[in-house]
């Protein structure tokens, strides 16, 4: 065999070691930080969360598996709810949200936004070519930077939970009247914003 061989086989066996080691050292260093998110992500025992059962109209405000408070008689969107949410289709998107917002509304008294168009309904509207690439691209753009999505593409936007404001009390009463959103009286609104936050999860069926 030739010096040269030997040199070589050294070598590469010495390069092999050494990502052997560092192998190691990754996964010694991942492990604690891949169970550490594993547990963040498990439901936190004084979790609140939202459900709302667009069949019945009610809103539910849970802490884990039990119910807290219910809001009867709430309102959805004027042509009822929908897994393939249109622009401008008054319909009521189903699925799993967070709220992204709460603010002051001149005209709902208060707004608060959800997360809508989710990944979730971004990958279904592509699947279901309900979008164009260019959109999707822009979608899955904001999305994976973290950003809220555009609300102004064809799945549409600016949806949320908000109250009757200076509308009228006796028609929230008697009819699905949203474009899209869930409202609730002014009363239930003042109410319910006592249980949540941003990063309030609710998910509409």
């Amino acid at each position: 065999m030739l010096l040269t061989d030997t040199i070589l086989g050294r070598t590469t066996l010495n390069v092999l070691k050494t990502l052997l080691r560092c192998l190691v050292c990754w996964w010694v260093l991942s492990v604690p930080t891949l169970v550490n998110a594993a547990v963040e992500t498990a439901a936190k025992p004084d979790e609140v969360w939202l459900v709302v059962d667009t069949r019945d109209l009610v809103l539910t405000v849970m802490r884990q598996d039990k119910s807290l408070k219910v809001f009867d008689n709430i309102a959805i969107g004027s042509n009822g709810p929908t897994w393939q949410k249109r622009q401008r289709d008054q319909k009521t998107p189903l699925g799993d949200f967070t709220i992204t917002e709460i603010r002051k509304s001149n005209n709902f008294r208060i707004f608060m936004a959800i997360d809508y168009p989710n990944r979730d309904h971004v990958e279904r509207a592509r699947a279901e070519n309900r979008i164009d690439g260019a959109e999707y691209a822009a979608l899955r753009y904001a999305l994976d930077r973290g950003d809220a999505p555009p609300q102004n593409t064809s799945l549409g936007g600016h949806l949320g939970i908000h109250g009757v404001g200076k509308g009228s009390a006796e028609i929230h009463q008697s009819v699905n009247w949203t474009d899209g959103c869930i409202a609730l009286s002014n009363e239930q609104l003042e109410e319910l914003k006592e249980y949540v936050g941003v990063g309030t999860r609710v998910k509409v069926h």
